[in-house]
Formats: C-alpha cells, structure tokens, sequence
C-alpha cells in the first residue's frame, strides 16, 4: 500500500515530494592534499595510462597514503552529512569506491549514472580557470558538470527559476570543492578545452545491505 505517512508537513502545509538533493561543499585544508593528491595520482598514471579509462581495477581510496586517508575521512564525513539531512534515523553502512579522472584538452565523460551504487560523488583536485576559445560556440561550458532531471517529462512546464522543474543544473566546480548525489541521477562532465589538465577524483559509496533498509510496507 501506498504509504501516506512519509514525508513531515511543514507547519505552512508544505510537503517536499520526491526530492533530489545534491551536496556542494568546499572542504577545508584541502589544498596541501590537493598538491600530494597531484603528485600520487600523476606516478600512478605513468604506470598505467588508462588510468581513467579503467576506473574498475581498483579502488584508489584504499591505497596507503595520508592525503587519501584525509580525503576518505571527508567523504565519509560527506556521506554522514548527506545521509542526515535525508532524514534518516538508522543505522546505514557502506564501502567507498574512487578512483581519478585526467581530462587533458578535448576530453569529457559522456552522460552516465553509477549503477550498483547508493551515492556517487566527484572531489575536484584541479580545474582549469580557462573558458571556452573564441572560435567556440558561446554557449559551450568547458569543464562544467550538469545534472538532469531522473523524472520523465518533468520538464515539459519548466520555467527558469523554478527548481523542481527545471531540466538541468550545472555547476563550474573549483580545486577543493566535493559533489555528492544519488547515484541514480544522470550527470555530464563537459569537455575540457584548457591545455591544463582537469583532475578529479570520483567515488561511490556502495551499501553494505541489511534488510532493516527496506521500507515499511504499512
């Protein structure tokens, strides 16, 4: 049976249905990580150049070294966070899965989920402060990661402004900054035009399942 309890009411009588939230942040402190994150992930690429490419031989948050540590801390400190503002009051366990993304001029990651897992995520390293070349169309937004709205035909009364509605969000992130989203949600990296390298670090957090995760069946 459909469950009428779920969501609280709002003392203005406001119900918030069916959300996608997304969590910006910048994390503090990140940027001597951010140099020894460079310097790691630059080694490990000349010892494997398909490092992006084959993102599912390994697990980059498992390797010995104290700015992953760091960087593991916050993304589960990120994942804590995320997991209380969606309300929820149990117990939930998870592994975390990353690995890095090089984009060198031209490269981008074609729309995508991250089937299998709960929440996916991007901590950005270095962005490219370059825009688009002159010669490119204007509305080309090098580097930038959108997201689109999971619900069919949601946006065929989609008015600027108008969040819940609107198509596509698109965020210009920065060297520091980490995104967190469920991994469901269908999400662009564009291309990277800048001749300097657009690095990141992307990750899933993959549940550990328990059956108290299933809802009640009321």
């Amino acid at each position: 049976m459909p469950q009428t309890d779920g969501p609280k009411s709002q003392a203005d009588g406001f119900l918030d249905l069916w959300p996608t939230t997304l969590l910006l942040r910048s994390l503090p402190g990140h940027e001597a990580a951010n140099a020894e994150l460079l310097r790691l992930i630059a080694a490990m690429e000349v010892q494997k150049t398909d490092l992006t490419t084959d993102y599912r031989s390994g697990n980059l948050l498992t390797v010995d070294n104290p700015a992953i540590t760091w960087l593991r801390d916050c993304i589960n400190k990120t994942v804590i966070d995320y997991l209380k503002r969606a309300g929820l009051d149990y117990a939930v366990n998870w592994s975390l899965q990353g690995w890095a993304n090089v984009n060198r001029r031209g490269d981008y990651h074609d729309p995508h989920n991250h089937p299998h897992a709960y929440l996916s995520g991007t901590y950005y390293l270095q962005v490219p402060e370059a825009g688009a070349p002159a010669e490119n169309r204007a509305d080309v937004r090098p580097g930038a990661i959108s997201f689109y709205d999971p619900r069919g035909a949601a946006n065929m009364t989609a008015i600027r402004g108008d969040r819940q509605i609107e198509a596509e969000f698109t965020h210009h992130p920065k060297a520091g900054e980490i995104l967190l989203w469920p991994a469901f949600l269908l999400h662009f990296v564009h291309p990277n035009l800048a001749e300097e390298k657009r690095v990141s670090i992307s990750f899933n957090a993959v549940l550990k399942w328990s059956e108290d995760y299933l809802p009640d069946q009321g």
